[in-house]
Order: structure tokens, then sequence, then C-alpha cells
């Protein structure tokens, strides 16, 4: 087994190669090196200038990224962070007007097909899903997962990706799924930098694809600080690989290969990353390439100079290291090229990136200032007929004059034109109503479109099918409807994948999987560590490749524990890719009983708030949860599914289309009709709520008991806003804090339904208390809304009502 120790090149890569051809690969090799460089250097220029907003960029990173684009091939993926573009551009998944595109945050997704200007720059993401949502061939593509800033961040994703190469080549039931694999001989390489690697983020995965034994192949740029934090600040012994030599993999067990290697050793690396990808890519073990001694000559970004925090001896080194620099002396004393030729070839790679440059800034200020020049036109003819003539063609003036302008110029300019001429009337202010209305049509599609997939294979179109009962339908607890339900789908569709804590062999501590390891093999239903965050890491990047997975997290109080991942880059992936990618991963956890502050949580604020672009599916049985799985495995975007703790062994009759049946995403349903008070929950709360509706019809009150069935989408049919109509009143049950999930459904309810023109009485919410609940019954019955106070809490609607009827209580 390799040591981990300084890997020098002694002898050439690809000795079979002639020496012209060998020269050929090098210059070329540099020319993107140096091209790469000088889009750097001029982007860093353009931010400073004020074109651009900000800029981050891999100068100092170039000779190892192309070492490593030499060992990857089509099917493979990567998962890193945004100092890769040498790597982008070697690869040809990105090009240098891309870059300039998105440095410039071009809306138009021809122009930065990564995000369409949603993600600052060095941001990357290949495209693999068309606008009728099919697939693309990643098994004939170089695929790169949408980047995300928080640095270590995409670690977890990275694990899903590389695991799903070990489940393509050891289940030979997912041969079909030509488009995705080639025998699971994908590597998913991740990069990350040095000072990320004390993220735990790092740690969790690292750790989990040792465990996993998955194609991962880890590459360090380290520069010896994050951002002006030198390493002795960060890693124990300066030096992670130190840290992580227990991963080495021995007699003792499988773990990690190791590399070390120089960061300016143009042939050392290219060695390195042929021996290191071909042990990942053949024998699936994961790898490690840290890569040492590499300098960032422009600090880490254009909000701050790295000379207020490197010694100038520091400063020193990193010049002579540069490596670029270092290869440049290397090909001209290997006489691969001469001064002159380098020389001219760096000549002529500024000429191309300037152009480049030129061009890209140029394709989106040609537009705007189009969009500008018509507008202007319109303001003029509305100046010509308003009271307001000079004060309007002093604006359009100064829209005229304006350096640089942004769409944003244009409209808000058009705005104050039409606040100022407010109380005016013609066609032409019409005409410039008009064309504000088409303008923010656009830019809704520019600039705020595909929070969702929203293509016609989404979980929104999937055909409503309701459960079909016999007249004997057996009863069963809820927890066996479930199993049934996951039974039946893991025999109609091999891609489905189920995995989390205690999942696989005692078939979850609830029991939905229990005995399903044994009947569909332990690569399908599979136990994890406890390791929230790349649990959801694992089943986002299964979902990337065209696996169904489940994720489960075991309590739905531990999701805080994956939240990054589930905010930052799952929920986001198809907005900030534009519908280019999308992860279809279903979370499935349980939560709303007590067992005290960890495991009786409803945090449904925090979830609503972090987790937009995910479905919030809050079934109130098992039957409903089995629909919704239905549902959500036949559609193209991702979901989090909340069971109620409390529910798995209530009885429940068992459909006799289990796996079919489905429950429409949206739509609420009336559990009991009323005229009185119109009441909303949601999961375990519901079952408290009928339960008081049966005492207040004994006291002559009749309330209408609402389930919207998922918070995200909410009620799409305006079932709760009608319901208003009729009642006037309006209360919301919640488990969360005040101001949680309560105050979402009123927002939805009275702002976005209308439903405050149809009230008589003040909207009221009866919601947890401030703190979590503490251990027991009693901790329960006072902490979280009970059946006396949803009684209450009516009765005292309609005692402000009608006092003269409904006399006070207390």
């Amino acid at each position: 087994m390799p040591e981990t120790v300084i890997h020098t090149g002694n002898t050439q890569t690809a000795a079979e190669l002639s020496f012209d051809d060998f020269r050929k690969i090098v210059i070329d090799d540099y020319r993107v090196g140096f091209e790469s460089r000088q889009a750097s250097i001029i982007g860093r220029r353009e931010v400073l200038t004020g074109k651009a907003k900000f800029g981050i960029f891999g100068d100092g990173k170039e000779v190892a990224q192309l070492a490593m684009a030499k060992a990857f091939k089509k099917g493979d993926w990567r998962a890193g962070y945004y100092r890769d573009q040498t790597f982008m551009f070697a690869t040809g998944m990105s090009n240098l007007k891309e870059f300039f595109a998105q440095l410039y945050a071009n809306p138009d997704i021809e122009k930065d097909p990564a995000s369409a200007g949603r993600q600052m720059n060095c941001h990357y993401a290949t495209r693999y899903v068309d606008a009728d949502g099919n697939w693309t061939n990643q098994a004939e593509t170089m695929n790169c997962a949408a980047d995300i800033s928080t640095t270590g961040g995409h670690m977890p994703r990275l694990l899903g990706l590389a695991y799903a190469s070990k489940l393509y080549r050891q289940n030979k039931e997912l041969e079909y799924l030509k488009n995705f694999s080639v025998n699971g001989n994908e590597v998913a390489f991740g990069t990350i930098g040095n000072g990320s690697t004390s993220e735990g983020l790092f740690f969790e995965a690292f750790n989990a694809a040792g465990v996993l034994q998955v194609p991962m192949a880890i590459s360090i740029w380290d520069d010896a600080y994050a951002i002006s934090v030198p390493a002795r600040l960060q890693t124990t012994k300066e030096d992670i690989s130190e840290v992580l030599k227990g991963f080495q993999r021995d007699a003792k067990g499988n773990g990690y290969e190791i590399f070390k290697v120089r960061g300016w050793d143009y042939v050392a690396l290219c060695e390195t990353y042929e021996r290191a990808i071909k042990i990942c890519r053949e024998e699936h073990v994961p790898v490690l390439i840290h890569v040492v001694e590499m300098t960032q000559p422009q600090g880490h970004s254009t909000s701050g100079s790295h000379e207020r925090y490197k010694s100038k001896d520091r400063l020193g080194w990193e010049e002579e290291h540069d490596c670029l620099l270092q290869m440049r002396k290397w090909m001209i004393e290997t006489a691969i090229a001469t001064v002159e030729e380098v020389d001219a070839l760096e000549a002529e790679a500024k000429k191309h990136v300037r152009n480049c440059q030129r061009e890209a800034w140029s394709e989106l200020e040609n537009e705007i200032k189009a969009e500008m020049a018509e507008a202007v036109e319109l303001i003029d003819k509305v100046a010509q007929q308003s009271a307001q003539r000079d004060e309007l063609l002093g604006l359009m003036s100064g829209l005229q004059t304006c350096i640089d302008p942004g769409r944003r110029d244009t409209i808000a300019c058009i705005r104050k034109v039409l606040r100022l001429t407010v109380k005016e009337n013609s066609d032409a202010r019409q005409n410039l109503v008009n064309y504000l209305a088409a303008e923010k049509d656009k830019n809704t599609e520019r600039f705020n479109s595909k929070l969702f997939t929203n293509t016609p294979k989404s979980p929104l179109y999937v055909p409503v099918i309701a459960p079909a009962y016999d007249e004997d339908a057996k009863v069963m607890d809820g927890r066996e409807v479930l199993n049934a339900c996951f039974d039946a789908n893991f025999e109609r569709d091999k891609a489905i994948v189920a995995f989390g804590e205690d999942v696989g062999a005692i078939g979850d501590v609830n029991q939905g999987f229990a005995g399903l390891q044994s009947k569909y093999t332990d690569l399908r239903i599979t136990d994890t560590g406890i390791r929230e965050a790349t649990i959801i890491g694992q089943g986002m990047g299964l979902a990337m490749r065209g696996l169904r997975p489940i994720a489960e997290i075991q309590y739905l109080d531990y999701l805080l524990y994956s939240i990054t991942v589930l905010s930052d880059d799952l929920a986001s992936l198809s907005y900030r890719t534009r519908g280019g990618q999308r992860a279809p991963l279903i979370v499935r956890t349980r939560g709303h009983r007590l067992e005290g502050i960890w495991h009786s949580g409803s945090p449904l604020g925090l979830i609503l708030n972090a987790m937009r672009g995910m479905h919030i599916c809050v079934p109130r049985d098992m039957t409903q949860a089995a629909g919704m799985y239905n549902t959500l495995l036949r559609g193209d975007e991702p979901a989090l599914v909340i069971e109620s703790l409390n529910g798995y062994r209530l009885k429940e009759k068992l459909p006799t289309n289990i796996g079919e049946f489905t429950v429409p995403l949206g739509k609420a349903e009336i559990l009991k009709e009323g005229s009185d008070v119109t009441v909303v929950s949601y999961g375990s709360t519901l079952r408290i709520v009928m339960e008081a509706a049966e005492e207040l019809s004994k006291m002559g009150i009749n309330i209408e008991v609402i389930d919207p069935q998922t918070l995200y989408p909410f009620d799409t049919e305006n079932i709760c806003g009608k319901s208003l109509q009729k009642t006037n009143k309006l209360l919301v049950i919640d488990e969360d804090l005040p101001g949680g999930g309560s105050a979402f459904i009123l927002q939805k309810i009275i702002e976005q339904q209308n439903g405050y023109y149809s009230l008589d009485a003040q909207p009221k919410t009866l919601s947890g208390a401030e703190h979590r609940p503490p251990y027991g019954s009693d901790g329960d019955y006072f902490s979280k809304p009970s059946t006396d106070d949803v009684i209450e809490a009516v009765y005292k609607m309609m005692n402000e009502a009608n006092p003269g009827k409904y006399p006070g209580m207390f």
C-alpha cells in the first residue's frame, strides 16, 4: 500500500507516446492553465471596476487541476468548490466565455448554462435535465454537480455520487439504467480547500466513504491558509493528510489510499492522479490526494488583499513557487518549448482571454441597452403628454447616461415615471404600464423561476388515484400499512433504495421496513451510521444519478443535523441551476409526539423557511403517508415526509391498491364540515381537533376541520379561504412554537387566499409553548395543544362573537 509521502516525478508520463505527441499535450496543458490565470487576473479587474459584483478565482491551482482533468472520463462526476476553473476548462465542461458570462451574472441560460446568472462566478454545473424533465445520458458525458459557496457543504453530496457507482456495479438489477452508469466504473471527484477540512461535514463524509468503500477521489488544495487564517490555527499538525493517516487501508481492514504531492510539480501530479484514480475506479477504494505547496497569487477574493496577512517571506516563496512559473521553467529546461515559443503562446493566450471577456460583456451589455432604448422611447412619449414633462425627461436623461446600466436601472426608472404620473391617463402611459408588465414576466423567469423543476414529470401532475377497499378490508397497525406500501414500491421499481439509522436489519425503529431487507437485499435497504448530514447527501447524490432514494432521519428533531445539506444544497438545486439539475430525494422522518425535548419536535417554522424548494408533507395517518410516497416516487422533485410518531400502532384499513393509490400534493381535505369556526391543523394534532369537535358539538358549536395534507404546496384550491366565507372565523392549531408553522399558514390563508375579507373576528392561533416540550405525559399536556385547549380556544372565539349565547367560561 502506498505511504503518505511526497511523490516527485523522475520520469515522463505516458511513456508510450512519442516525444512530439507528449510535447503537444504539455504545451496545450500550459495554454489552458495560462488562459485560466489570465481569466482570474482580468476577472479581478472587472470586479474592481464595478462591472461585476464579486470575484473568487482559482489562480495558483492551475497545474494540479490540469493533472486531475487527465484522469477524468466520461461518466465521471465532479463535486467541488469555487477554485476549479482550470479543471472545468481542461475537461471542456466550461469555457472562457461562460466564465465571464457568469461573472457578469448574465441570466441567459445559453450564456451561463451552469446557473443562468444566479450564482457568483466559479460555481459550476452541467445540465442533465431537459425542459420536458428527461435525463440526459450521463454515461456519455462529463458531469458536474452544481457548486455551492459553503466550502465543505458539497462533501455529503459527493458521497452519494460515489455511492451510486457502487450500487450500479454490485446490483445487477440496475443494468437497465444504462444512461447513468457503465458497470459502476465512474469516479466521483471532489475538491476542497485545506481550511474547509476542519468542518464537520468533511470528516463525516470522509468517514462514511471509508466505511462504504466507494469510488470517491478527494483532492485537497492546500495553500496553507483559509482566507487569512494559517494552517496552524486550522489543522492538527498543520497537515490534514497526517491527521488522516489512520484511514489508510492496510491488512487490518478497508480504508483509503492517501497520496501527497506538490502543487507545482506537473510530472508528479500527472503520475499521482493516474495512479490514484486507477485504484479508485477499478477497485472502488476511496482516495485522498493532498496537494500541498500551492499558492493563491491574488488572495482569497476581490474582497481583500492577502498582503495584509502574509509575511514578505511567504509572499516571496509564493512568487517563486507559482505553479505556472515552475511549469514554464520545466518546459524550457526539458526542451519541450523554447522561451520564444512560450512567450508567443502567452501573448496569444492573453489576447484570446481578453477577446472572450469583451464578447461576454458586449453580449450582455447590448441586450440591456436595447431594452433600455425601448423603455426610453416609451418614457419620452409619456413625457410629451404629461404635466411632469421636465421631471420625466430628466429621469430619462439620467437613465441614458447611466454607466454600465443594468435591468434594474431601466425598471426602476419606469416605476418612478408611473408613480409621478399616477393621476394622469394617456395611451402612452398605458403602453408603458403594459411594457412594465411584460418585462416583469421576463424578469420573473430570469430571476425567480424553477424553485421546483415544474416539468411534466413533477409530482404535482401525477394522476390522482383514490384508495380502494374490499368490504372485508383487513384492519392493521398503521406501520403495517406503510410496510405494505414500501414492499409494493420496491417490487415495482428496482431503482428505489432506502437507508438510514436502523433501517436495514431491524426494519427501522417503527418497523416500516420490517422484513424488507431480507427480501430485497442490503444493497437496497441499508443501515447507516449516525450521520444525518451524509445520509441526506448520500440520498441527494443517488437521486442525481437516476436512482430513487428514500433517506431516513430517525426523528424530526435530528433534521437539524442535516439542515445545511437540505437547505443549501438539495432545496436550492433546481433554482440555482434554473432547472438544469434535479435530485428527487424523499426524506422520511417522524415527529410530533411527546418523548422529551429531542423526540417531540414539530419545528415546521424552521423547515418551511429553510427548505423552500422541497415539498413538505404532513400526513395525519399512515394511509395518507403511503399515498404521498406513491405520488412522490412517481415525480421528479424532492420532498420531506413527516410521519406521526404516535400513529404507527393505531388501526387503519389496508387499501387493495396499496402501492398505486396517490395523494395529491397541495390539496387540502375537509375532515368535518361545519359553520361556526374554520379550524386548520395537520399531522398528529388533527386527532385532538376531531376529539374536541365532538364535545364542541354538544355545546352547540359546529367547527369545520381542514387538513392541508401538505404545507408546501399549501391548499392550492383555496379550500381554507372558501371555508372562511362560510364561517368568518379562523383558528390555526400547530404544535410548533408560537409564530412557527402557524404564521406560515396564516399568511397563506389571510393574505394569499384573501381570507382577511371574510373575517368578522380576529384570526387566532393555538400553538405549542415558547420552550421545547419536557418529558412525560404531563409535560405534553402543559406544553402542546390539548383537547381542552382546542375546546376552550374555539369557545372563546364564539364568546367574543356572541357573549349572550356563549357566556364567559372562566
